[in-house]
């Protein structure tokens, strides 16, 4: 099992090239970044973790510019996108974003995708929440066509374009890997049509999570790697997800000043090193 961190990264914490440092330092394999591009002031999305919506969430810096400052900072660290709201964004700025972060980072680009749950804030982009699974569905496809054909096309409803040259390719053969967040009854048609692994967030999977990871697996006909996003660092959850078949936990931090981090990293270092 490998242990890496999930964070929301804003103006209010730890700078992205020092927390790559120091999780790097740490012994730690990954850092994933969460992203909103705003939230609106009035809403009626319900925040799925609770009554009150931390403040971290809409002081989020953009993912790509915060992952290339870590990935400059550091030599193995993966960095990815936990999740990187994709019926948001442009499938062919997507695609340039993620294989030139691959190319900074000599290959160590994830990228983990979603259609998100603020109704209100994709609306602000043009999106039909109705719609966001198959949007979701056709821009994911779109970037893989973009990073693996020198000549890229796509038709479909949501994203439709002629050949086109689209560069760089990103190091990783065939692409980066996408990783599908989500734990609705319908992630697992997702995981196995579009992405190379399942990223859920800890707590929210209905049922026995090791009964649905091996269900997965069997469903998909190989072994799915899955990571768990936002887990508490306690002992007995970690044995749980090891037992579990979970391959690599994130440990979800919260957005905290340098010194606050950094202590906050020790304990972890500490716990997963026993």
């Amino acid at each position: 099992m490998e242990f890496g961190v999930s964070a929301f990264i804003t103006d209010e914490g730890i700078g992205p090239a020092a927390l790559g440092r120091a999780l790097e330092e740490r012994g730690f394999t990954s850092l994933f970044v969460a992203e909103h591009t705003h939230i609106p002031v009035k809403r009626e999305s319900p925040w799925p973790g609770g009554a009150e919506m931390p403040r971290w969430y809409y002081r989020t810096f953009d993912p790509f510019v915060a992952l290339t400052a870590v990935a400059a900072a550091t030599e193995r660290l993966r960095v990815g996108t936990g999740i990187a709201l994709v019926i948001q964004r442009d499938p062919i700025i997507l695609a340039k974003e993620v294989a030139s972060l691959d190319r900074v980072s000599n290959g160590r680009a994830v990228l983990g995708v979603g259609a998100g749950w603020n109704r209100e804030e994709m609306r602000n982009h043009g999106t039909d929440p109705r719609t966001r699974m198959a949007l979701l569905r056709e821009r994911v496809l779109a970037v893989k066509e973009l990073w693996t054909k020198d000549e890229a096309a796509f038709h479909g409803e949501f994203v439709n374009f002629d050949p086109v040259f689209c560069y760089p390719k990103p190091v990783q053969d065939p692409h980066p890997p996408i990783l599908v967040g989500g734990s609705g009854p319908t992630v697992f048609d997702r995981v196995i049509e579009y992405g190379d692994g399942w990223m859920p967030i800890y707590g929210r999977i209905p049922g026995d999570t090791a009964e649905q990871i091996a269900r997965l697996r069997e469903r998909a006909g190989r072994r799915v790697p899955v990571l768990m996003f936002g887990v508490p660092p306690k002992p007995q959850v970690i044995e749980e997800l090891r037992e579990a078949g979970v391959d690599e936990i994130l440990f979800g931090i919260p957005t905290e000043p340098k010194d606050a981090t950094l202590a906050r990293l020790d304990k972890i270092a500490e716990l997963i090193s026993s």
